[in-house]
């Protein structure tokens, strides 16, 4: 087998569904298998898993035993060459693990790899390449100064990085072990960080791919409270203690919790806010349509595919189609209409809902129908 992607659920059982309908199109000529490991989420996952993807292999985890240690289970039984490592708040398009395939195998120095991630907004999310926190670059994130915290390769192009996000990394599976993979001493946050570096160390190279656009929502299973702020700088403290334990790691924890407090630490919501005077339900039938409708106060209109991937729409929520359109047309029109003031909602092949997200700090709505 030559990839295995591993999808580690908590609590989001209908992003979960639409990320399962996405990597079950971009698989479909691949030798590739699905684990989806349920971090004892205690809902509808484990049921509408086993219902709607039974090709899909399901570990149920008796606990929440956080990022690392649910996704080391999932290794555990990999099958594939390669593993990718997935968030269960993502939509890939039909190309992606392909080309990552084809990319992975020319490149003989391979430790890890990461796409352009964009937010339910359409948005670029920077995190998709960064360079090492090490203490000094990291205080002066926490205070709003970002330079040196992000990659200067260009959003758009492939390059050598530093650091990858932990929503999408894929690697082959013997160096992941050979580098220890995951640290289960953190249970969420600081994990991707730390993976990464010890790729570079071991003396490999990480590798983003601007070209290949991935969807990530944020928000879904972590929101960002005093929780979030607790687990991000007990994460860093171990990072620092394990990798910088000559450059005052004692100082770090302390530092930024101070930092964090005096700034709130809110990371800044990229809400917008419009008046949505129109819904666009795009490439789909009039009986849809009547579904849809009953669902929004705002008119609802068909509108042609060619028409929206090229021109310019403000002030309107397109719904999209997954049987009517390719996940990667749905990512390049998110991404090519943003900024408009518009909103986006996904309804993933067989279901009777739409979801989406705007913003990249709290939760999204889903609407059944």
């Amino acid at each position: 087998m030559e990839l295995s992607i591993i999808i580690l659920n908590y609590k989001v059982p209908y992003h979960l569904m639409l990320c399962l309908d996405s990597v079950k199109k971009a698989i479909a000529n691949l030798e590739a298998e699905i684990i989806v490991v349920d971090n004892n989420s205690q809902d509808e996952t484990a049921a509408m898993v086993r219902e709607n993807f039974p090709e899909a292999k399901l570990i149920e985890n008796p606990v929440n035993s956080g990022f690392s240690k649910g996704n080391n289970l999932g290794v555990a039984e990999a099958k594939g060459k390669y593993i990718c490592l997935l968030n269960p708040d993502t939509v890939v398009g039909e190309q992606c693990f392909k080309n990552f395939l084809i990319y992975a195998r020319l490149h003989k120095d391979l430790g890890a790899m990461g796409p352009r991630l964009i937010d339910g907004l359409g948005e670029f999310l920077p995190e998709s390449k960064r360079n090492v926190p090490v203490p000094f670059i990291a205080l002066k994130k926490i205070i709003g100064i970002k330079k040196g915290y992000y990659s200067p390769v260009h959003f758009a192009k492939h390059g050598e990085i530093e650091v990858l996000v932990g929503a999408f990394m894929m690697m082959r599976k013997d160096r992941y072990l050979e580098v220890g993979g995951l640290d289960e001493d953190y249970f969420m946050y600081g994990e991707d960080i730390d993976l990464s570096y010890k790729f570079l160390k071991a003396g490999y190279k990480n590798y983003y791919l601007g070209t290949e656009r991935v969807l990530h929502f944020k928000g879904e299973s972590s929101p960002k409270d005093e929780v979030y702020r607790e687990r991000f700088f007990g994460a860093m403290h171990i990072f620092y203690q394990k990798h910088f334990k000559n450059s005052l790691a004692w100082l770090v924890k302390p530092t930024l919790s101070f930092a964090g407090l005096l700034y709130g630490f809110k990371p800044s919501s990229n809400q917008k806010k419009s008046t949505i005077k129109q819904v666009l339900l795009v490439a789909t039938t009039p009986s849809l349509q009547k579904g849809i409708t009953k669902i929004f106060d705002e008119p609802v209109h068909i509108a042609d595919r060619k028409l929206v991937l090229k021109k310019a729409f403000s002030n309107s929520l397109f719904i999209l189609n997954a049987e009517a359109m390719s996940y990667q047309e749905i990512i390049y029109l998110m991404n090519s209409q943003k900024n408009k003031n518009n909103r986006f909602r996904i309804m993933p092949r067989g279901f009777s809902f739409i979801l989406g997200s705007d913003s990249s700090t709290r939760q999204g709505q889903m609407l059944k129908f």
